[in-house]
C-alpha cells in the first residue's frame, strides 16, 4: 500500500487528491494498532469493535459518500483503483472503526446527553434554517433524508457525535505546543532561499528525428498498457434538483415582497461611524475634561494631556452592533459629526466620544433585489416538490420501471450517455458534457452493472437515478489506432532523457566554484529567484525545483525536472535566510493553532488505538475488499 501511495503522490494530480483526502477526514487518526487482527467472519459483518458490529453495506455507503465528497472538491470523480492507491479505503475504514470505538467507550463510561441539549444543537444548525433564518422542519426532513437518515436515526447520530467530542475534549484538555516547538516550526516554515538558475527546455534539445517504424513498434510494445482503450459504460440517468425545477417567474411580487420585508435588516448595509473614545477612571475626571472642551479645548487636546496616542482612542469605522459597550454605542450613533458627547457611564468606565466620520447605511430597494428574492422563494418551494417527486420515482422504480420509463411517467427528461469511462470521459478523450458538474455518475456506474438495481445519488439538494444499460470491455488498441499518441509519447521521453543528461553534465561542469553564466547553453540566460519557501507557490519556479533547492546546502548546485517533461532546471543556492520569530504575530498564532490541532489529533489517535486493543477489534478483510471494489471475484 505504501508503494501505491508513493506512486499515486508522484504527480500533481496525486498530490492534490492527497491534500483533499486529508482535508475531508474529521480526525487524522495516525495510529492503527490493528494490523494483526484481520480475521474472517460473517459475510454481512465487516468489522466488530467490542459489542458493536459494522455491516458491509454500512461501510460501503460511508465509503461511497466519501468518494463523492472528494470528487466534488476536486472537480472530477475518482476511480476505485485511484481511491485505493491513495489509501482512501484504509482511511475510511480507520475512521468508522475509531468512531465505533469511541461509541463503545462512551457506553462503558456511561456518558450521556440530554434530549434538550441534542435538540438545541439541531435547532441551531444553519443547515436546517429556512429563508427567514429560523429552523425549518421541512428543510430539516429534506436534508437528513437526502443523506439517508430518518429523524430518529439522525438525532441518535448527533448524540453520538456529541459524546465523541466529550471524550476527545477530555483527552486533549491542557495540551499546548511549547515556545521551543513554535520557534523551531516557525523557523522551518519561514526559512527562505535564493537561487540562480538555468531553465532548459526542448529548445535546447535540438532536432529529434521521427522514430523509425521499428523503433516506434518497439516503444509501443514496451508501453502497450498505456494505450489500451478503457472500459466504457452506457448509462441513462435523470437528475431531480431544486435548481432544475424551480421557476422564479411563477413567484408573485406579493410573496417576494413579504420575504423582502422579513429580510430587510439582513439585506441592508448598516450605518458606520469612525468613533474616538477616551475612557476615564471616574465620572469626576470625565466631567472636568468635558468642561475644558466647553471652554475651548479640543478632543485631541484632552487626548494629548492624558498621554494617549491616536491608536489608544481610535475605535475605527464600526457599525453600532460591532461596539462592545451598548451604552457608548447608543450615544455615538446619535451624536452629530465632529461633536463631543457628554460623559457616558459605560461598562469599562466613564467615556467621552467623538464621531469623526459617518458612512450612511444603504437600504436596497425591492426592485433591485427582486430577482434574487424570487429565486430563493422558488427554490424553497422546489425543495418540497423534489421530495414529492422523489417518492413517486421510488414507487415507479419499485414497480419495475427503469430510469427512462419512470422519467416519462413523471414528466422528467432522462439523459442517455452512449459511452463514458471511469474518469467521466468519452471515446474522444474529453469530459462527457451531458454529465452535470460535480456529479460522480461515472464512479457510481462503474460500481454497478447491467441489470443491477442502483441506489440514488444525492446531488445538489436533490437526487439522481441511473441505470447501466451496457458495458464495452477494455481492449488493446492496435498501433495503427494510436500511432499519433505513441509517437508523441516517444518524443516526450526523448526530450526528457536528453534534458536530464544535459542537466547532469552542466552540474558536473559547475563543480564547487563554477558560474552558471560560464556553462549556460546558447540562448539560455541566468535567472534569479528569491524568497523561496517550503510551502507556497513561487512564480517561475515549479514546486519540484523548490523541493530540490531545500535539499541543497548553501552554495551547492543541483538539478531538477520542472513541472513537466519538457523543462529542466540547473541551480545554485546563493542565500539561506531564517527570519526572526515573533511569537506574538498573527502568523505565529496560526501556526500555534495548527500545531495544537496536530497534537490533539495525535493524542486522540493514540487513545483510540489503545481503545481498539482494549475493547477488542476484528476486521473482515474479504468484506472490506468487496465493499471497496478490490475483490477479484
Amino acid at each position: 500500500m505504501l508503494r501505491g501511495i508513493r506512486n499515486a503522490s508522484s504527480n500533481w494530480f496525486g498530490k492534490t487528491v492527497m491534500i483533499i483526502v486529508m482535508g475531508v477526514l474529521i480526525i487524522s487518526f495516525a495510529v492503527w494498532g490493528i494490523a494483526d487482527i484481520f480475521r474472517g467472519f460473517g459475510r454481512s459483518t465487516l468489522a466488530q469493535i467490542g459489542g458493536t458490529e459494522i455491516s458491509t453495506e454500512q461501510f460501503r455507503q460511508t465509503y461511497n459518500d466519501r468518494l463523492q465528497q472528494i470528487g466534488r472538491q476536486f472537480g472530477r470523480p475518482l476511480t476505485p483503483d485511484q481511491a485505493r492507491a491513495f489509501g482512501i479505503d484504509r482511511q475510511v475504514l480507520q475512521q468508522v472503526i475509531a468512531e465505533a470505538a469511541l461509541d463503545e467507550d462512551a457506553r462503558r463510561l456511561q456518558l450521556g446527553q440530554s434530549d434538550d441539549e441534542t435538540m438545541r444543537s439541531i435547532l441551531n444548525d444553519p443547515s436546517f434554517k429556512g429563508t427567514n433564518g429560523a429552523f425549518d422542519p421541512g428543510r430539516f426532513q429534506q436534508v437528513i433524508r437526502q443523506f439517508g437518515f430518518t429523524e430518529q436515526r439522525y438525532i441518535a447520530e448527533q448524540r453520538k457525535v456529541a459524546l465523541r467530542r466529550q471524550i476527545a475534549g477530555t483527552i486533549t484538555a491542557g495540551l499546548a505546543p511549547s515556545n521551543t516547538m513554535l520557534l523551531v516550526a516557525s523557523q522551518f516554515q519561514n526559512e527562505q532561499r535564493a537561487i540562480d538558475y538555468l531553465k532548459l527546455t526542448d529548445a535546447q534539445v535540438g532536432t529529434i528525428e521521427p522514430p523509425s517504424a521499428e523503433a516506434l513498434a518497439a516503444f509501443y510494445e514496451d508501453h502497450k498498457a498505456q494505450f489500451r482503450a478503457p472500459e466504457y459504460r452506457k448509462v441513462a440517468f435523470v437528475a431531480l434538483t431544486p435548481e432544475s425545477i424551480a421557476k422564479w417567474t411563477d413567484v408573485s411580487d406579493a410573496d417576494a415582497r413579504k420575504l423582502f420585508d422579513e429580510r430587510k435588516d439582513k439585506l441592508s448595509t448598516p450605518e458606520k461611524r469612525q468613533v474616538l473614545q477616551i475612557v476615564f477612571p471616574n465620572a469626576e475626571e470625565a466631567q472636568a475634561a468635558r468642561a475644558r472642551i466647553t471652554e475651548g479645548a479640543s478632543f485631541e487636546d484632552i487626548t494629548n494631556q492624558r498621554g494617549l496616542k491616536p491608536a489608544d482612542v481610535e475605535l475605527g469605522l464600526v457599525g453600532k452592533a460591532e461596539m462592545l459597550d451598548p451604552a457608548v454605542a447608543k450615544v455615538a450613533f446619535a451624536l452629530p459629526l465632529n461633536e463631543v458627547s457628554q460623559p457616558i457611564p459605560g461598562a469599562f468606565g466613564t467615556a467621552l466620544v467623538k464621531v469623526a466620520k459617518i458612512e450612511p447605511g444603504v437600504q436596497p430597494s425591492y426592485e433591485s433585489v427582486a430577482p434574487t428574492i424570487k429565486r430563493d422563494v422558488a427554490l424553497e418551494r422546489a425543495r418540497a416538490q423534489v421530495m414529492a417527486q422523489h417518492d413517486k420515482m421510488e414507487d415507479a422504480r419499485a414497480g419495475g420501471a427503469n430510469v427512462i420509463e419512470a422519467s416519462k411517467m413523471l414528466g422528467l427528461n432522462a439523459v442517455t450517455i452512449e459511452a463514458v469511462d471511469r474518469s467521466g470521459r468519452g471515446p474522444d478523450g474529453q469530459p462527457v458534457k451531458d454529465i452535470p458538474q460535480g456529479l460522480e455518475l461515472a464512479t457510481s456506474a462503474f460500481n454497478s452493472d447491467v441489470g443491477v438495481d442502483t441506489e440514488q445519488i444525492n446531488y445538489q439538494n436533490g437526487y439522481v437515478w441511473f441505470d447501466v444499460l451496457g458495458v464495452t470491455p477494455s481492449r488493446e488498441r492496435s498501433l495503427a489506432e494510436v500511432k499519433d499518441q505513441v509517437e508523441a509519447r516517444w518524443r516526450t521521453e526523448q526530450v526528457t532523457s536528453r534534458l536530464r543528461t544535459m542537466a547532469a553534465e552542466l552540474v558536473q561542469k559547475l563543480g564547487a566554484n563554477g558560474k552558471l553564466a560560464e556553462v549556460a547553453p546558447q540562448g539560455v540566460k541566468v535567472e534569479t529567484a528569491s524568497g523561496l519557501k517550503r510551502e507556497g507557490a513561487t512564480p517561475g519556479v515549479p514546486a519540484t525545483v523548490v523541493e530540490a533547492v531545500f535539499r541543497t546546502a548553501k552554495d551547492g548546485v543541483g538539478q531538477s525536472p520542472g513541472g513537466n517533461g519538457n523543462e529542466w532546471f540547473v541551480y545554485r543556492v546563493t542565500d539561506v535566510t531564517v527570519p526572526p520569530v515573533d511569537l506574538a504575530s498573527d502568523d505565529a498564532k496560526k501556526l500555534k493553532d495548527a500545531l495544537l490541532q496536530r497534537m490533539n489529533d495525535e493524542q486522540v489517535g493514540e487513545y483510540i488505538a489503545w481503545l481498539e486493543r482494549d475493547i477488542g477489534t476484528k476486521i473482515n478483510q474479504q468484506a472490506v475488499a468487496q465493499a471497496t471494489g478490490a475483490a477479484t471475484n
